[in-house]
Order: C-alpha cells, then structure tokens, then sequence
C-alpha cells in the first residue's frame, strides 16, 4: 500500500470481512489515538469488532501528521514547562517524572509491535534525537542549573548532562552557537536517549495492521454528524459520505471519541452529563521550516527554551531535528496565533458552534483569568515576519532568511473545564486545562478525549486510562490482564519508585527500536 492507509478506494474499508452495522466498538477519527487504543483493543479481544470513521481522506491527517507537530517523543527531557520553578527558587519536577514515564508506555507498545513483526522497522517512524535545554541570561542559567540538580539525582534522568561551557555546548549543537556573543551566560542540558517520533508514518503503521485484522474496518470521508442513545444502551452514530451527502447509521456498543480538535462538538452532540460545561480555545501555530541540507545536517537535537510568559504549553520556542520521509529538515516555532478553527481542516465556525448555555459562563471566566494568554496571543498574531525571524535568530545567530520557509502547524483546542467554585457564593466556573482530559459516561459506553500537549506521545498511556476506566470487567486475571502484561510489561508498576524496573524496561525497548540507552 505504499506506505499510505488505504488503496486507491478513498471510502473503502481494510478488512477481511465486511463491516458490520452493529460493531463492538466505533473509534471516531484516524489519528494516533484512535489508532492506539484500537490496536490494544484487538490485542487483548482480537474476535471484537472494530469500525473506524475518518473526515478526511486518509489517516494522520490532522494533529497526528508528521508536518503538523514538532514529533518530540515528549518524555520530559528538555520542555522547561513542565518543572516550574518554586517560589524558594526550587524546582518542581513532579510532573515532569509523570510525563517522563507515560512515554515508557508508548515505547513498550511500539516494542512489542516490533518484536511480533506488525512494523517491520523502527526506523518508519522513530530515530534516536538528543533532548536539549538551552537558556541564557544569569537569572535563566541559576534556574537550568537547579533544574538539573533535581533531575539528574532521580534514575528516570540517569545520564543527563549540563553545560555552561560555550565550546561544550557548540559541540552538541554547533547552529545554536556560532556568531553568539562569548560574554553571554548560557547553560544546556541533553539526554541522549530523546527521539524524533514521526506520528503520521506511525499513525499509518498501525492502521495499515489493525487493517489486516479480521473485524476491523476503516471508512474514510466519513463525518460523524449524530451520536443518540439507542433503547438497548448501544449509541447509534451518523456519519455523512463527504463526497455523496448520504448519511448511514450504525449501532455500537462502545464509542471512542479521539477525533482532536473535533472530539469537543461531539462531546457535546453525545448529551452525557458527564460533558457538561466543557469548552475549548483554539490555538493555532506556525513553523519556520528549513530543509537546506547543509543547514540542516549540522543540526542533529530538539531544542528547548523558555517559554514567554503567558504563553500555552505549545508555544514553547525550540529548533528541532524532523525526519519525515527519511529527509532530515529543520523547524523552529512554534509561533503561536489565534483562529476559530477547532481542526486545520475545520470550520471558521468551529468556536461559535461549541458555544453553549452550559459554558460560556466557564469560557468567560477563562477570559478574564487568563489575560496574559490573550495579550500573549494578540502580541504573537501581530508579529511581522521580521519579528518571528528575529526570534529564530536569538537560537540560531546566524540564520539566513532565504533558508526558511512558513508552514501552518496543526491546531491545538486547549480544554475549558468546569469547576465549582470555592467560597461562599458556590457557582461553576471555568479553569483553561493544558494537558489531555478524557471525559466518559457513567455507564463506561462512551469517551471522549480532549485536549492537546503532550497528546500523541502519550497515546498509549491514554489507551490505558481509558481501558482501565472503560473496561475493568474485563482487566482481570481471568480476562484481559495477562495478555495486557505481555504488552506493557510495567503494568502496575510505578517506574517513578522502581529504579530497577525503570532501567530494565528502557534497557530492553532501546534495543528492540534502535535508540539510545544510558
């Protein structure tokens, strides 16, 4: 098949059998969550039948497309938001050791697909790609610095390294360097055990293996337009032909939302109680992307820096190594901007359409807490090009403008979340979430994933937490559960604590997908 999910029949099905209009499961949207939990799904009850539907043409379109994101195998090497700094000048790097080990869920699910031969090879998706931080200023340098003694006295970190020599630094990442002012303070760190992910290429990896499965079948230019409760406790989903009109409905057991930006209108369409209240605020982005080989080539790291003050989790400034296609390209962003958008594909009408009597109290709440993320935006919106360039400039001194081009990155849809509110006068207010949120039903039929960073990377992970809430019938020793061991071996196990277990199973993934290990 050429790489691509499906042949030269757009709104065909990949399967040995035929589709069936009473499915176990639907799973909405083709991208790396869907994907992921699908592929769990028929690992662990291969006679369940599978139907996924798709908007677009084929899979990993959106959010999940190699172009669309900046592919850091986010393990919390090197994003500087998620160890903020305490008041007594500390560092908090609780959620970092989070982040850090949902990863090692997704690389136990990746080695387990390579080790049983459903991806060939690692290098389809994954290359080893050093993790660095990169700050200046004294103020920046004190915080690297205290950062750094807090993570590499944990194991999860073992072999993190710190500089604030210029020449040691240039020798990890020469561009970031050269014609920068020797006086400068500067410090970095770098794990050698990051990766570049390409979760397009894997997107398309597991949907072409879920296609060979028997009961599984995928329906591109499909748009779910209606979830309703059936009678029997089953949801009956609509799904219009993009290209005919017709609209055909199926009756499932179990509905997966996973669709990115267009899981919250749905969220909303299903009426469970459980999604009440919930928003979303758009956040689009913009690359700079350099694919000058002499450039790029002597640029082998994903970059991080600190991030202006307001600005979503997203919008961390890095220059970052891609490997799309097997070509090495650069990209540095992303620059952060506002569009009504839920989808790069989407509808102007998108954010209007989500707004409802049940949270636009939250939404204007958000509004007004969050003032520093709008003037952040409105300030990212009016840059000029010379300004994004000259941002590029502060990491990269002597990039050259005629080496970089624009591109749109993916949209991200931050979750508005209710929340009641403290104090005497009890009201439900809004609070803007920057991670992923999964909403489900109280009868475990339905669920519906919001939400963006650090999303794909911990896909797997998210596959669990929906498993475990969705399915706990079924993960026991009788069932699910031994099969599930055999997958993620470190089931249960909370590697943040096992030192032991953390080295054992980085140790073993490294090897089967060809990364680094220290």
């Amino acid at each position: 098949m050429n790489g691509r999910c499906h042949s030269k029949l757009s709104e065909s099905v990949m399967t040995k059998t035929q589709a069936t209009d009473r499915p176990d499961v639907v799973l909405i949207g083709a991208g790396i969550m869907s994907a992921t939990l699908g592929v769990f799904l028929k690992e662990l009850e291969p006679s369940l039948s599978v139907l996924m539907f798709e908007t677009l043409h084929d899979c990993g379109l959106e959010s999940s497309d190699g172009w669309n994101n900046a592919g850091t195998g986010h393990a919390a090497n090197c994003e500087l938001n998620y160890t903020p700094q305490r008041a007594d000048g500390s560092v908090d790097i609780s959620k970092a050791l989070e982040v850090n080990t949902e990863f090692d869920i997704s690389r136990q699910l990746w080695s387990f697909l390579v080790s049983k031969g459903a991806i060939p090879n690692p290098r389809a998706f994954l290359h080893p790609c050093p993790h660095m931080s990169f700050v200046w200023g004294d103020t920046n340098v004190a915080f690297l610095r205290a950062r750094y003694e807090e993570m590499s006295a944990h194991h999860c970190y073992h072999g993190m390294e710190y500089s604030e020599d210029h020449a040691n630094i240039a020798a990890w990442a020469p561009l970031i360097m050269e014609g920068r002012d020797t006086a400068q303070p500067v410090a970095a760190t770098r794990m050698i055990t990051g990766t570049d992910v390409d979760y397009g290429a894997l997107t398309r990896l597991l949907v072409q293996h879920l296609g060979k499965q028997p009961g599984f079948s995928v329906h591109y230019n499909r748009k779910v337009t209606g979830l309703e409760r059936d009678g029997d406790g089953r949801w009956l989903v609509s799904a219009q032909n993009t290209s005919t009109g017709s609209v055909e409905t199926i009756s499932a057991k179990f509905v997966f939302i996973g669709a990115g930006g267009g899981a919250l209108p749905l969220l909303q369409k299903s009426g469970i109680p459980e999604g009440r209240g919930f928003g979303g605020f758009p956040v689009s982005g913009i690359w700079l992307r350099c694919d000058v080989d002499e450039v790029s080539q002597r640029h082998h790291a994903k970059v991080y820096g600190k991030a202006a003050s307001g600005s979503p989790p997203m919008s961390v400034p890095h220059l970052d190594t891609r490997i799309i296609g097997g070509k090495q390209s650069l990209l540095f962003g992303p620059y952060a901007g506002f569009s009504t958008r839920f989808l790069k594909h989407g509808s102007l009408d998108d954010l209007f359409a989500s707004l409802s009597a049940d949270n636009i109290i939250p939404l204007l709440d958000v509004a007004r807490d969050n003032l520093q993320l709008s003037e952040y935006l409105i300030g990212q919106v009016m840059q000029s090009a010379d300004h994004q360039f000259a941002t590029l400039q502060q990491f990269f001194p002597k990039a050259a403008k005629q080496d970089w081009t624009r591109a749109v990155a993916g949209q991200r849809v931050q979750t508005i979340k209710p929340h009641m509110s403290s104090g005497w006068f009890k009201h439900e207010e809004g609070v803007l979430e920057f991670g992923t949120e999964v909403v489900s039903a109280a009868d475990k039929s339905i669920v519906a994933l919001l939400g963006a960073s650090p999303g794909a990377s911990t896909a797997a992970f998210i596959a669990l937490e929906v498993l475990q809430r969705c399915f706990d019938r079924e993960l026991t020793e009788d069932g699910w559960l031994p099969r599930l061991r055999s997958i993620i071996p470190t089931f249960g196990i909370d590697l943040t604590r096992d030192a032991d277990a953390c080295r054992r199973t980085r140790a073993a993934t490294a090897a089967t997908l060809k990364i680094e290990n220290v």
